[in-house]
């Protein structure tokens, strides 16, 4: 047990859930106060999500780029974990207020997107870096929420987040980054920090 609150202390856990805690209750009191329709707007379940995601984002990654790569732990065990703990965590938060005035929904879009935008962002954090991992799924997301396209199947791929939840093509699209991003992240981790970066941790 000690393990384990070392690593979630670590990888700043406990902030990155106040974080994504207070930006679910943000949302559903902007909600509350200013809509009188109990079921939260899809735009506005999208950004929820993405922010939720942003949140966790930074767990990703630990101070110590060399202790992530070194052979001496299960790191892709703990990797997937970690990422399955995150995907709950966005979920649960959002699904929980089903039983309240303002309700984030449907399930399934909620499930599709936090998969997808978590896929996207293991796959930013094996490429790029924890610190940049957020920026493909923010631009993603607001492009797929600006400019949404229900034709061709093109336009249903690239805009997949802001697609409905029976969209076969955004569940389909969402799966495969699920899937590339666990895959990528469990086994390569974290892109190590340039040694000038790292330096100013």
């Amino acid at each position: 047990m000690r393990g384990l609150t070392l690593y979630l202390r670590s990888r700043g856990t406990p902030m990155a859930l106040a974080l994504a805690g207070g930006c679910a209750a943000l949302m559903w009191s902007l909600w509350s106060v200013f809509s009188d329709s109990p079921t939260v707007g899809p735009v506005m379940v999208i950004l929820t999500v993405l922010l939720l995601v942003a949140a966790v984002t930074a767990t990703l990654g630990g101070p110590d780029d060399a202790l992530d790569a070194t052979a001496g732990l299960r790191w892709p065990r703990r990797r997937v974990t970690h990422l399955l703990a995150a995907f709950l965590v966005v979920v649960v938060l959002l699904l929980v207020t089903a039983a309240t005035g303002a309700r984030f929904g449907p399930a399934g879009l909620v499930v599709r997107d936090a998969a997808g935008l978590l896929g996207l962002t293991a796959l930013g954090a094996a490429t790029m870096g924890t610190a940049r991992a957020w920026f493909m799924p923010l631009g993603w997301t607001l492009a797929a929420v600006l400019f949404p396209r229900a034709e061709p199947l093109l336009g249903r791929v690239l805009t997949w987040p802001a697609q409905p939840p029976a969209s076969t093509a955004a569940a389909v699209t969402a799966g495969l980054l699920a899937a590339g991003g666990l895959v990528a992240y469990a086994m390569a981790g974290p892109a190590q920090r340039p040694p000038a970066e790292a330096a100013q941790q």
